[in-house]
């Protein structure tokens, strides 16, 4: 996905290029807002239980869908709630994607918290909203409002007007 990333994102480069200098920035996210009550479905090549922490590791082309949303990343950890029943949260790492309708997002690791509905995403953010594009060092999406709060560093690219 970053490879198909970059292909779009290199001519927008060439074309125009602004470092908006800014330290944080509010953007929507998805189309629509997100139900973090839905199912949670998780799918990888390998599953591995720890009855005592209360978790389990999923390894291996993890993909996750809750509702319209899908999150993908080489490992993801599940922790479950104090009862062991429900899911309390959601790790993830290793070239972390998440999409939401049109949009998709990419970084490092993720923190998916299903009680507050919130996705904390970290490390060398890059959000693409058809041609615009923003990175960040974290990125906050609010599932329930369908908003993201970008920030450390954030910079975007603007696609000049056709004359």
């Amino acid at each position: 996905m970053r490879h198909i990333v970059l292909a779009v994102l290199l001519p927008l480069l060439a074309s125009v290029a602004l470092d908006a200098s800014a330290q944080s920035a509010s953007v929507t996210f998805g189309t629509l807002k997100q139900n973090p009550d839905a199912p949670v479905e998780v799918s990888a090549d390998t599953l591995s239980v720890d009855q005592a922490s209360g978790s389990a590791v999923f390894t291996g082309n993890v993909v996750i869908g809750q509702g319209e949303m899908r999150l993908a990343a080489s490992k993801v950890r599940v922790t479950y709630g104090n009862d062991g029943q429900g899911i309390k949260r959601l790790l993830a790492s290793g070239g972390v994607t998440l999409v939401s309708g049109p949009d998709a997002a990419e970084a490092q690791n993720a923190d998916y918290s299903i009680e507050t509905g919130t996705i904390v995403m970290t490390g060398d953010v890059l959000l693409t909203q058809g041609l615009s594009a923003l990175t960040a060092d974290k990125m906050t999406v609010n599932l329930r409002d369908g908003t993201a709060q970008m920030n450390g560093r954030v910079k975007t690219v603007f696609q000049p007007a056709d004359n």
